[in-house]
C-alpha cells in the first residue's frame, strides 16, 4: 500500500509560487508525485506551476518521471526572445513493488529514508554544486560596481547556491537524471523548504514521523522552514511518499 502527503506554506512574497500534485492511476499500482517550483511570483507563474505538476504526475504515472518532467517541459518553450514562465521541477513514481523512480532538473529535491538515515538522493543543478566539482581551488567573482574579488571555492559556491542551471525551459533528455531507488519512504521538496531547515532538523523530523501518517510528516516539515535575519522566507513545499 502506498500513502501520501503534501504540504505548502506560502513564503513573505504575494503569491504561493510552489505547486504539487499526486496522481493514482487507476487500476494500477502506480503513484506519481510531482513539485514544481516556479520562478517568479505572478498570478501566470502561479498558474503555470500547478498546471505543470498535474501534467508531470499525470504523464509519470503512466510513462515514468522523465517523460512526465519533459512534457511539462513543453509548456515553457518559446521563440527566442520571447519570455515565458519557467519553474524548477522534481517527480517521483512509486510502485507497491518496492521501487519509486524519480527525475529532476534545477534544485527541488529528492530525499530517501532507509529506515535509519536521510538521504539526499537528487543532485543540486545550480552553479554552487558546479563550481564544487569543477571550479578548482578559488574563483574569481565578478560583481556589477564593485573590484573583482577572488576567493576560495566554496565560499564562491555559496553564493551561488541560489542560481539554477537547469529548468523545465532548459532541460531534455539528456540534462534530466532519471534513477530508481528503494527507500520506503521518499520526500520531495522545494528549495524554500530544505533551504530554510538545518539537515539535523530535517533528519530529526523524518526520524520522528517515519513510521506514522505522511500527512504529518509533510506537515512538520512546512512548518519548521523559518526565514532568514532579515524576515524573508521562501515558498515552502514538501511531498511525502510511504510504502507499507
Amino acid at each position: 500500500m502506498i500513502t501520501t502527503g503534501i504540504a505548502s506554506r506560502q513564503g513573505t512574497r504575494p503569491l504561493n509560487a510552489d505547486s504539487a500534485t499526486i496522481h493514482r492511476l487507476p487500476g494500477t499500482p502506480m503513484t506519481a508525485a510531482a513539485l514544481v517550483d516556479g520562478i517568479g511570483n505572478t498570478h501566470a507563474v502561479v498558474n503555470f506551476a500547478r498546471t505543470a505538476a498535474e501534467v508531470i504526475a499525470r504523464v509519470g504515472a503512466r510513462r515514468g518521471p522523465l517523460l512526465g518532467i519533459l512534457a511539462a517541459a513543453e509548456m515553457s518553450t518559446a521563440p527566442p526572445g520571447v519570455q515565458v514562465e519557467d519553474g524548477v521541477a522534481v517527480a517521483a513514481v512509486a510502485s507497491e513493488s518496492g521501487t519509486t523512480t524519480i527525475a529532476w532538473t534545477g534544485d527541488s529535491r529528492i530525499y530517501g529514508w532507509t529506515g535509519s538515515a536521510l538521504v539526499q538522493r537528487s543532485t543540486d543543478q545550480t552553479m554552487g554544486t558546479w563550481l564544487r566539482r569543477w571550479g578548482g581551488t578559488a574563483v574569481t567573482l565578478h560583481t556589477d560596481d564593485e573590484p573583482d574579488r577572488t576567493v576560495p571555492t566554496e565560499q564562491a559556491a555559496r553564493v551561488l547556491d541560489d542560481m539554477a542551471r537547469a529548468a523545465l525551459s532548459r532541460c531534455s533528455i539528456a540534462t534530466v537524471p532519471l534513477l530508481m531507488i528503494d527507500d520506503p519512504l521518499v520526500i520531495l521538496t522545494s528549495d524554500g523548504m530544505h533551504g530554510q531547515i538545518s539537515p539535523e532538523t530535517l533528519e530529526d523530523l523524518v526520524r520522528q514521523h517515519a513510521g506514522g501518517d505522511p500527512q504529518a510528516l509533510a506537515n512538520a516539515l512546512v512548518a519548521a522552514a523559518t526565514g532568514d535575519d532579515s524576515g524573508y522566507r521562501d515558498d515552502a513545499t514538501a511531498v511525502v511518499i510511504r510504502r507499507h
